[in-house]
Protein backbone atom coordinates (compact mmCIF):
# COMPACT_ATOMS: atom_id res chain seq x y z
CA UNK A 1 0.00 0.00 0.00
CA UNK A 2 1.50 4.13 -0.98
CA UNK A 3 -0.53 5.34 2.50
CA UNK A 4 0.82 8.64 2.87
CA UNK A 5 -1.26 8.69 6.21
CA UNK A 6 -1.64 6.24 8.65
CA UNK A 7 -4.29 6.82 11.33
CA UNK A 8 -5.42 4.53 13.85
CA UNK A 9 -8.90 4.47 16.27
CA UNK A 10 -10.34 3.14 18.93
CA UNK A 11 -14.12 2.16 18.63
CA UNK A 12 -16.50 3.23 20.83
CA UNK A 13 -19.92 3.69 21.75
CA UNK A 14 -22.05 5.69 24.49
CA UNK A 15 -25.34 4.56 25.02
CA UNK A 16 -25.60 4.05 21.33
CA UNK A 17 -23.41 7.18 20.42
CA UNK A 18 -20.18 6.38 18.39
CA UNK A 19 -16.80 8.42 19.52
CA UNK A 20 -13.83 6.75 17.91
CA UNK A 21 -10.71 7.70 19.97
CA UNK A 22 -7.70 8.35 17.02
CA UNK A 23 -4.51 7.45 19.02
CA UNK A 24 -1.84 7.96 16.28
CA UNK A 25 -1.10 9.21 13.31
CA UNK A 26 -2.35 12.87 13.88
CA UNK A 27 0.35 15.52 13.41
CA UNK A 28 0.62 17.87 16.03
CA UNK A 29 -1.23 20.88 16.85
CA UNK A 30 0.16 24.20 17.46
CA UNK A 31 -1.20 25.65 20.39
CA UNK A 32 -0.13 26.34 24.25
CA UNK A 33 -3.58 25.03 25.34
CA UNK A 34 -5.97 22.66 23.91
CA UNK A 35 -7.89 26.25 23.48
CA UNK A 36 -5.54 27.11 21.37
CA UNK A 37 -5.29 23.75 19.62
CA UNK A 38 -8.87 24.00 18.92
CA UNK A 39 -9.04 27.40 17.54
CA UNK A 40 -6.30 26.46 14.86
CA UNK A 41 -8.63 23.12 13.76
CA UNK A 42 -11.14 25.64 13.31
CA UNK A 43 -9.35 28.58 11.70
CA UNK A 44 -6.77 26.87 9.19
CA UNK A 45 -6.90 24.73 6.31
CA UNK A 46 -5.22 21.82 7.32
CA UNK A 47 -6.89 21.42 10.53
CA UNK A 48 -10.47 21.42 8.72
CA UNK A 49 -9.04 19.05 5.82
CA UNK A 50 -7.59 16.82 8.37
CA UNK A 51 -11.41 17.00 10.25
CA UNK A 52 -12.75 16.01 6.93
CA UNK A 53 -10.46 13.11 6.16
CA UNK A 54 -11.61 11.39 9.34
CA UNK A 55 -15.38 12.12 9.87
CA UNK A 56 -16.85 12.88 6.48
CA UNK A 57 -17.34 9.74 3.36
CA UNK A 58 -15.76 7.55 2.37
CA UNK A 59 -13.67 7.09 5.61
CA UNK A 60 -16.11 8.17 8.24
CA UNK A 61 -19.85 8.49 8.57
CA UNK A 62 -22.57 10.80 9.87
CA UNK A 63 -23.78 9.11 12.89
CA UNK A 64 -20.92 9.70 15.39
CA UNK A 65 -17.60 11.54 16.49
CA UNK A 66 -13.79 11.00 16.17
CA UNK A 67 -12.16 12.37 19.76
CA UNK A 68 -8.15 13.05 19.29
CA UNK A 69 -6.22 12.28 21.64
CA UNK A 70 -4.06 14.94 23.20
CA UNK A 71 -1.15 15.64 25.35
CA UNK A 72 -2.43 17.71 28.51
CA UNK A 73 -1.69 21.37 28.68
CA UNK A 74 -2.73 21.68 32.12
CA UNK A 75 -0.40 20.17 34.88
CA UNK A 76 -3.50 18.29 36.76
CA UNK A 77 -4.82 16.65 33.31
CA UNK A 78 -3.64 12.78 32.49
CA UNK A 79 -4.98 13.86 28.96
CA UNK A 80 -5.96 16.29 26.37
CA UNK A 81 -8.52 16.24 23.50
CA UNK A 82 -11.11 17.76 21.83
CA UNK A 83 -13.98 16.43 19.19
CA UNK A 84 -14.35 16.06 15.60
CA UNK A 85 -17.39 16.07 13.75
CA UNK A 86 -19.19 17.04 10.29
CA UNK A 87 -19.41 20.64 11.11
CA UNK A 88 -16.69 22.08 12.95
CA UNK A 89 -14.16 20.34 15.24
CA UNK A 90 -15.82 21.09 18.97
CA UNK A 91 -14.40 21.63 22.26
CA UNK A 92 -16.41 19.17 24.89
CA UNK A 93 -18.67 16.61 25.02
CA UNK A 94 -19.98 14.15 27.87
CA UNK A 95 -20.59 11.01 26.22
CA UNK A 96 -17.15 11.60 23.90
CA UNK A 97 -15.33 12.05 27.30
CA UNK A 98 -16.84 8.89 28.51
CA UNK A 99 -15.91 7.00 25.53
CA UNK A 100 -12.29 8.27 25.76
CA UNK A 101 -12.08 7.50 29.56
CA UNK A 102 -13.10 3.89 28.66
CA UNK A 103 -10.87 3.33 25.94
CA UNK A 104 -7.70 4.52 27.99
CA UNK A 105 -8.57 2.65 30.75
CA UNK A 106 -9.16 -0.52 28.87
CA UNK A 107 -6.23 -0.27 26.55
CA UNK A 108 -4.08 0.47 29.38
CA UNK A 109 -2.97 4.04 28.31
CA UNK A 110 -3.60 4.97 31.52
CA UNK A 111 -3.64 2.76 34.42
CA UNK A 112 -6.65 1.04 36.00
CA UNK A 113 -7.52 1.22 39.49
CA UNK A 114 -10.15 -0.98 41.33
CA UNK A 115 -13.09 -0.57 42.25
CA UNK A 116 -12.05 3.55 41.22
CA UNK A 117 -10.17 5.21 38.71
CA UNK A 118 -9.74 9.02 38.48
CA UNK A 119 -8.72 10.78 35.51
CA UNK A 120 -8.54 14.23 34.58
CA UNK A 121 -9.22 15.60 30.86
CA UNK A 122 -7.63 18.72 29.66
CA UNK A 123 -10.25 20.53 27.33
CA UNK A 124 -11.12 23.47 25.68
CA UNK A 125 -13.87 24.25 28.38
CA UNK A 126 -11.79 23.22 31.20
CA UNK A 127 -11.03 20.70 33.23
CA UNK A 128 -13.66 17.85 33.36
CA UNK A 129 -12.88 15.03 36.16
CA UNK A 130 -14.12 11.57 35.47
CA UNK A 131 -14.44 8.64 38.39
CA UNK A 132 -14.79 5.31 36.11
CA UNK A 133 -16.20 2.38 38.46
CA UNK A 134 -14.33 -0.41 37.24
CA UNK A 135 -14.17 -4.38 37.37
CA UNK A 136 -12.70 -6.86 36.35
CA UNK A 137 -10.59 -5.30 33.42
CA UNK A 138 -13.73 -3.34 32.45
CA UNK A 139 -14.76 0.60 33.01
CA UNK A 140 -18.25 -0.39 34.02
CA UNK A 141 -19.56 3.60 34.31
CA UNK A 142 -17.91 7.10 34.26
CA UNK A 143 -19.11 9.76 36.34
CA UNK A 144 -17.88 13.07 34.71
CA UNK A 145 -17.76 16.49 37.12
CA UNK A 146 -18.86 18.54 34.00
CA UNK A 147 -17.48 22.15 33.44
CA UNK A 148 -19.75 24.91 34.68
CA UNK A 149 -22.64 25.20 32.63
CA UNK A 150 -24.89 28.86 32.77
CA UNK A 151 -28.03 29.80 31.30
CA UNK A 152 -27.42 33.21 28.66
CA UNK A 153 -31.41 33.48 28.30
CA UNK A 154 -35.11 31.82 29.15
CA UNK A 155 -38.23 31.84 26.85
CA UNK A 156 -36.39 34.15 23.77
CA UNK A 157 -38.50 34.03 21.33
CA UNK A 158 -37.93 33.71 17.45
CA UNK A 159 -40.30 34.14 13.75
CA UNK A 160 -40.08 30.70 11.72
CA UNK A 161 -42.20 29.75 8.30
CA UNK A 162 -43.18 26.31 9.74
CA UNK A 163 -43.61 26.67 13.40
CA UNK A 164 -44.65 30.08 14.16
CA UNK A 165 -42.94 31.83 17.25
CA UNK A 166 -40.82 29.61 18.65
CA UNK A 167 -39.45 29.92 22.38
CA UNK A 168 -35.94 28.66 23.40
CA UNK A 169 -33.45 28.42 26.09
CA UNK A 170 -29.65 29.26 25.31
CA UNK A 171 -26.72 28.23 27.81
CA UNK A 172 -23.62 26.86 28.20
CA UNK A 173 -22.37 23.10 29.27
CA UNK A 174 -19.06 22.68 27.80
CA UNK A 175 -20.46 24.40 24.36
CA UNK A 176 -23.45 26.40 23.69
CA UNK A 177 -27.03 24.76 22.60
CA UNK A 178 -30.43 25.93 22.58
CA UNK A 179 -33.14 24.13 24.47
CA UNK A 180 -36.26 24.26 22.72
CA UNK A 181 -39.42 21.60 23.74
CA UNK A 182 -40.03 19.44 21.51
CA UNK A 183 -44.30 19.97 21.11
CA UNK A 184 -43.13 23.16 19.33
CA UNK A 185 -42.31 22.20 15.87
CA UNK A 186 -45.04 19.54 16.39
CA UNK A 187 -42.74 16.23 17.07
CA UNK A 188 -42.44 13.79 20.07
CA UNK A 189 -38.84 12.58 20.96
CA UNK A 190 -39.51 8.94 19.39
CA UNK A 191 -37.28 6.80 16.91
CA UNK A 192 -39.53 7.16 13.87
CA UNK A 193 -39.51 10.91 14.08
CA UNK A 194 -35.66 11.17 14.05
CA UNK A 195 -35.47 12.13 10.71
CA UNK A 196 -37.75 15.38 11.05
CA UNK A 197 -35.92 15.96 14.04
CA UNK A 198 -32.91 16.20 12.99
CA UNK A 199 -34.39 18.47 9.91
CA UNK A 200 -36.17 20.66 12.33
CA UNK A 201 -32.56 21.34 14.41
CA UNK A 202 -30.57 21.71 11.69
CA UNK A 203 -32.94 24.75 10.40
CA UNK A 204 -33.49 25.68 13.31
CA UNK A 205 -29.76 26.19 14.36
CA UNK A 206 -29.27 28.27 11.59
CA UNK A 207 -31.45 30.55 12.24
CA UNK A 208 -30.99 30.58 16.08
CA UNK A 209 -26.69 31.22 15.43
CA UNK A 210 -27.69 34.49 13.20
CA UNK A 211 -30.55 35.64 15.58
CA UNK A 212 -28.85 34.56 19.09
CA UNK A 213 -24.97 35.50 18.48
CA UNK A 214 -23.00 33.93 21.60
CA UNK A 215 -19.13 33.93 22.61
CA UNK A 216 -18.14 32.75 26.13
CA UNK A 217 -16.23 35.42 28.55
CA UNK A 218 -13.30 33.94 29.07
CA UNK A 219 -12.55 31.09 26.07
CA UNK A 220 -12.76 33.55 23.12
CA UNK A 221 -12.40 29.99 20.86
CA UNK A 222 -15.71 28.82 22.07
CA UNK A 223 -18.30 30.84 20.07
CA UNK A 224 -21.76 30.33 18.48
CA UNK A 225 -24.72 28.03 19.34
CA UNK A 226 -23.57 24.50 18.32
CA UNK A 227 -26.52 22.60 18.63
CA UNK A 228 -30.19 22.47 19.13
CA UNK A 229 -31.43 20.59 21.80
CA UNK A 230 -35.28 19.39 22.00
CA UNK A 231 -36.62 17.99 25.28
CA UNK A 232 -40.15 16.64 26.88
CA UNK A 233 -41.04 15.13 30.07
CA UNK A 234 -41.59 11.43 30.32
CA UNK A 235 -44.07 10.03 32.90
CA UNK A 236 -42.10 8.78 35.03
CA UNK A 237 -40.15 12.45 35.89
CA UNK A 238 -37.38 11.70 33.62
CA UNK A 239 -36.50 14.48 30.94
CA UNK A 240 -36.59 13.00 27.07
CA UNK A 241 -34.28 14.24 25.25
CA UNK A 242 -32.96 14.40 21.23
CA UNK A 243 -29.83 16.58 20.30
CA UNK A 244 -29.33 17.38 16.52
CA UNK A 245 -26.51 18.17 15.12
CA UNK A 246 -25.59 19.48 12.03
CA UNK A 247 -26.23 19.17 9.16
CA UNK A 248 -29.17 17.32 9.84
CA UNK A 249 -28.50 14.06 13.00
CA UNK A 250 -29.60 13.19 16.16
CA UNK A 251 -27.53 12.02 18.79
CA UNK A 252 -27.86 8.57 20.03
CA UNK A 253 -27.21 9.48 23.67
CA UNK A 254 -28.87 11.69 26.12
CA UNK A 255 -25.99 14.03 25.61
CA UNK A 256 -23.76 15.09 28.43
CA UNK A 257 -22.80 18.40 27.37
CA UNK A 258 -26.97 19.39 26.15
CA UNK A 259 -27.92 17.77 29.90
CA UNK A 260 -25.62 19.97 31.45
CA UNK A 261 -27.10 22.52 29.87
CA UNK A 262 -30.60 21.76 30.53
CA UNK A 263 -30.50 21.33 34.15
CA UNK A 264 -28.75 24.36 34.38
CA UNK A 265 -32.20 26.18 32.83
CA UNK A 266 -33.82 24.00 35.18
CA UNK A 267 -32.22 25.66 38.08
CA UNK A 268 -32.57 28.93 36.82
CA UNK A 269 -36.51 28.37 36.86
CA UNK A 270 -36.31 26.67 40.39
CA UNK A 271 -37.25 23.13 39.28
CA UNK A 272 -34.06 21.87 40.61
CA UNK A 273 -31.39 22.38 43.55
CA UNK A 274 -27.86 21.04 44.90
CA UNK A 275 -28.09 17.48 45.37
CA UNK A 276 -31.23 16.77 43.33
CA UNK A 277 -30.63 13.65 40.47
CA UNK A 278 -32.54 13.13 37.46
CA UNK A 279 -31.95 10.32 34.52
CA UNK A 280 -31.68 11.84 30.85
CA UNK A 281 -32.71 9.97 28.78
CA UNK A 282 -32.20 9.61 25.04
CA UNK A 283 -34.35 9.03 21.63
CA UNK A 284 -33.08 5.05 21.78
CA UNK A 285 -33.83 4.96 25.46
CA UNK A 286 -29.97 5.08 26.62
CA UNK A 287 -30.04 6.82 30.04
CA UNK A 288 -27.29 9.15 31.67
CA UNK A 289 -27.53 9.88 35.34
CA UNK A 290 -27.65 13.67 35.63
CA UNK A 291 -26.94 15.41 39.10
CA UNK A 292 -26.41 19.00 40.69
CA UNK A 293 -23.52 19.14 42.75
CA UNK A 294 -23.15 22.99 43.92
CA UNK A 295 -23.83 26.38 42.83
CA UNK A 296 -21.36 28.19 41.68
CA UNK A 297 -20.32 31.31 38.88
CA UNK A 298 -18.73 32.12 35.72
CA UNK A 299 -17.64 35.73 34.47
CA UNK A 300 -20.14 36.66 37.28
CA UNK A 301 -22.91 35.10 35.77
CA UNK A 302 -24.73 32.65 37.72
CA UNK A 303 -23.58 28.73 37.07
CA UNK A 304 -24.19 25.03 38.44
CA UNK A 305 -21.48 22.42 39.12
CA UNK A 306 -23.18 18.99 37.64
CA UNK A 307 -21.65 15.08 37.47
CA UNK A 308 -23.13 12.98 34.34
CA UNK A 309 -22.75 9.89 34.29
CA UNK A 310 -23.07 6.59 31.77
CA UNK A 311 -21.73 3.70 30.22
CA UNK A 312 -19.45 3.23 27.07
CA UNK A 313 -17.92 0.03 25.31
CA UNK A 314 -15.27 -0.53 22.80
CA UNK A 315 -16.27 -2.14 19.66
CA UNK A 316 -13.64 -2.36 17.12
CA UNK A 317 -9.93 -1.11 16.47
CA UNK A 318 -9.98 0.23 13.11
CA UNK A 319 -6.62 1.77 10.89
CA UNK A 320 -7.14 4.29 8.10
CA UNK A 321 -4.85 5.57 5.86
CA UNK A 322 -4.58 7.67 2.66
CA UNK A 323 -3.34 6.60 -0.72
CA UNK A 324 -1.87 9.86 -2.89
CA UNK A 325 -4.08 9.18 -5.66
CA UNK A 326 -7.15 8.97 -3.82
CA UNK A 327 -9.37 11.50 -5.22
CA UNK A 328 -11.36 12.33 -2.14
CA UNK A 329 -8.75 13.50 0.50
CA UNK A 330 -11.03 15.90 2.44
CA UNK A 331 -14.00 13.08 1.91
CA UNK A 332 -17.72 14.20 0.36
CA UNK A 333 -21.59 14.08 1.91
CA UNK A 334 -24.61 13.37 -0.05
CA UNK A 335 -28.00 14.53 0.97
CA UNK A 336 -29.59 11.09 1.01
CA UNK A 337 -28.32 10.35 4.14
CA UNK A 338 -26.89 13.84 5.40
CA UNK A 339 -29.65 15.81 4.82
CA UNK A 340 -30.70 18.42 2.35
CA UNK A 341 -28.39 21.45 4.27
CA UNK A 342 -25.42 18.77 3.56
CA UNK A 343 -23.84 21.01 0.56
CA UNK A 344 -23.18 23.53 3.44
CA UNK A 345 -20.80 22.17 4.96
CA UNK A 346 -16.96 23.47 4.54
Amino acid sequence: MRWKKTLQLIEVHAEGEVGKVLTSGFPNIPGNSVAEKLAWMNDEKEGNSIRKLLTLEPRGALAGSVNVLLPPSHPDADAGFFVMQADQTHAMSGSNSMCLVTALLETGVVEMKEPETEVVLDTAAGLVKAKATCKDGKCERVALEMTPAYVEVLDAEIDTEEWGTVKYDVGFGGIFYAIIDADQVNLSIEPRYARELADAGAKLVSLLREAYPVQHPEIPAIKDIAYVMFRSMDDDGAVRTCTTLWPGRVDRSPCGTGSNVNLATMHARNLVKPGDQLVSRSITGGEFKVSLLKETEVAGKQAISAEISGRAWIYGIQQIGLDPSDPFPEGFVLTDTWGPLAGEIK
